[in-house]
């Protein structure tokens, strides 16, 4: 894959999405948004890959939408709007279903729809310098597009309070809230962000993709009996899978599984 605004990196079955336009501190405008999709969705596809790590270059993770691309926005007609909001909304939610679980790497500050992306991908772990804004009302706009993926992250209480004050927060605010997973220092982030790939990748790949599916089903449906003969189903077929076979064999035989090789 070659793109313009962004970086594709191979590290045994793991790839890197990163964002590579550190001179606008990584902000999206029409062409990141749609490479951005396409990179999940080919990675999402691909059986060689089994995790993915969205990262970026420069000092800021994302700073949310380009300014030109803003720019040429302001004079936008309202259906021009609805078909600009549509891509973005389409580029969070591919990350959200990707079936490949998504780590986001925060090595800076991110900003607005940034926070879309952290909060679209499964486990988000910060550098502790990183701050987090959701400046949209500074603009008199609202984080719309992104509001389903950060609220579920953050809760709706914080959301409440930082979708309308746009204040600024730390990492470590980041972290008390749930927005993201972990803090580390600056030095001590590729190997934080390395030990949750490492863990991804030990565990059987068609059971990691069926626990992300698990997590967005379950989340927040009541306890029906639908519900539960639901979860019942998925059990049952996944004891009954070769990888679900293979896993309870490896456990007893106490070998590694085959998807860890020889």
């Amino acid at each position: 894959m070659r793109f313009a605004t962004l970086e594709i990196r191979m590290r045994q079955a793991s790839a890197s999405v990163i964002l590579n336009r550190p001179d606008v501190r990584n902000a999206f405008n029409e062409t990141a948004i749609a490479e951005i999709t396409q990179a999940f969705r080919e990675l999402g596809a691909d059986n060689s890959v089994r995790a993915i790590v969205l990262a970026a270059r420069g000092p800021a993770f994302c700073a949310g939408a380009d300014l030109n691309w803003m720019k040429k926005m302001a004079d936008y007609t309202h259906a021009e709007n609805l078909a600009d909001a549509a891509q973005l909304a389409g580029m969070l939610r591919t990350i959200y279903l990707c079936p490949k679980p998504v780590v986001a790497k925060v090595q800076g500050d991110c900003y607005a729809g940034g926070m879309g992306l952290v909060a679209a991908s499964d486990i988000a772990i910060a550098a502790e310098t990183a701050n987090f804004c959701l400046s949209e009302v500074k603009l008199g706009l609202i984080p719309a597009t992104i509001s389903p993926y950060v609220i579920g992250a953050m809760g709706e209480r914080a959301a409440r309070r930082y979708f309308l004050t746009a204040e600024r927060f730390s990492a470590r605010e980041a972290h008390r809230i749930g927005f993201v997973h972990d803090v580390a220092e600056p030095d001590a982030l590729d190997a934080a962000v390395d030990g949750i790939v490492d863990a991804l990748l030990a565990a059987g790949p068609h059971a990691v993709t069926e626990a992300k599916r698990l997590v967005r089903d379950v989340s927040g449906k009541p306890l029906t009996d639908a519900l539960v003969d639901d979860t019942v189903a998925r059990i049952a077929d996944i004891r009954a899978s070769e990888e679900g076979r293979e896993g309870v064999r490896s456990f007893l035989e106490k070998r590694k599984p085959g998807w860890l090789g020889s």
